[in-house]
């Protein structure tokens, strides 16, 4: 069969219209019996063609088990399908008490394995409409991806997005990301795309993570035998030289972070005069 869309006949069943529900990343169909009942089916089922009405001309093969009407936790079983499940077992149409429409094998049913089409699944799921988890407001419900309940929430900032229901519940995540840039920018004092933080950090004598040679900016190049100097500022990255003796390329990078001196001293000049200034309008508007 080829593709599923409005209008498409599957036996007795008209592809009425396309819902929001996912089974397995299939889009699930309305579809509308001859006979004048609804029911929801998935592309792959459509396309298999194993159903081909609404229930109202399946019936109970002699010999098969018939469960119609018994209920299994919030399942009530409807009708089989003609589909067989791993072992053989007949899979039967249910209706969940929250409305939702389920396949389920027989085994799974009698052995009180399957109570409900994954509502009561757990976690379980909460009310966050409307809730509020640091910058986030929860606006709906997304679903249910990888065995996490997923919420569509609004940032302050105006962005949405979609987080975890323990996410929000453990405070892990507690906005659309701009907080975590915020706090990442305010710890890093970043200035015209330099960390002042790092570059104080580099100018007290502390060793990068990846510092291999015990200088900062300079590394031992294997492959052409000599001690590389380098500096990066503003996201730049600039070479200063390859030498055969280690403090050679030491005094190479001193040299070179000449550049943050003047970075240094021009950033604390700018910073002292913005504190003279408030102190003058501070005394301005005292008097």
């Amino acid at each position: 069969m080829g593709e599923i869309q409005i209008g498409t006949r599957v036996g007795q069943l008209t592809v009425v219209e396309p819902t929001e529900e996912k089974r397995s990343r299939y889009t699930v169909w309305r579809c509308r019996c001859d006979c004048g009942g609804e029911i929801l089916l998935d592309t792959r089922c459509l396309k298999r063609g194993t159903i081909k009405d609404c229930g109202c001309r399946t019936v109970v093969r002699p010999g098969q088990r018939d469960i119609t009407g018994q209920r299994f936790g919030q399942l009530t079983a409807l009708s089989p399908t003609e589909e067989r499940g791993s072992r053989g077992s007949v899979i039967w149409r249910c209706r969940c008490d929250c409305g939702r429409e389920v396949q389920v094998e027989l085994g799974q049913l009698t052995a009180g394995y399957r109570k409900s089409c994954g509502c009561l699944s757990r976690p379980p799921r909460k009310d966050f409409i409307g809730r509020r988890f640091g910058r986030l407001t929860v606006t709906g419900y997304e679903g249910k991806r990888a065995g996490m309940h997923q919420w569509r929430c609004r940032c302050d900032c105006g962005q949405e997005t979609v987080v975890g229901q323990t996410l929000l519940q453990s405070k892990k995540t507690k906005s659309c990301g701009c907080l975590q840039a915020t706090v990442y920018r305010e710890n890093l004092r970043l200035t015209e795309g330099t960390s002042i933080t790092m570059l104080r950090a580099v100018k007290s004598g502390r060793l990068m993570k990846s510092n291999t040679s015990g200088y900062n900016g300079v590394y031992f190049n294997k492959k052409r035998g000599m001690w590389v100097a380098q500096i990066t500022f503003q996201g730049k990255t600039r070479y200063l030289g390859s030498f055969h003796q280690l403090m050679d390329a030491v005094k190479a990078r001193q040299r070179g972070e000449e550049i943050y001196d003047q970075f240094l001293e021009r950033f604390e000049e700018e910073a002292l005069e913005r504190r003279d200034s408030r102190e003058r309008q501070c005394i301005a508007q005292d008097r």
